[in-house]
């Protein structure tokens, strides 16, 4: 155990000073590289996805057959946050638009 401890003692005592610690402009450029990247491959194709998204709730029309929550009907009535879509002839359900996932030409 003490040979160890000498050891120790004698690496720290040959360490300099005055020895490098890194550059701060490299850590701030590392971080605006880890940012970019981020913003790059997550958040800027997730935004154009989304942008999408609400184009496809916006285009919607009385007579799309749409998938909505996982039901495929057709729009019968369009409100602001919801839509009424025919699932069988007659039988009519309300669902809320974000849950529409996809319309069918």
């Amino acid at each position: 155990m003490e040979e160890t401890a000498v050891v120790v003692e004698n690496v720290a005592q040959n360490v300099p000073a005055n020895a490098p610690q890194g550059s701060m402009w490299g850590m701030i450029l590392y971080c605006i590289v880890v940012v970019a990247v981020i913003y790059f491959l997550m958040v800027r194709p997730n935004k154009k996805r989304m942008a999408e998204y609400q184009k496809m709730l916006d285009s919607l029309q009385v007579g799309n057959r749409v998938m909505a929550a996982g039901i495929y009907g057709v729009i019968k009535k369009i409100n602001e946050k919801t839509i009424e879509l025919e699932v069988a002839k007659g039988v009519v359900i309300e669902v809320n638009k974000n849950a529409v996932a996809g319309v069918e030409e």
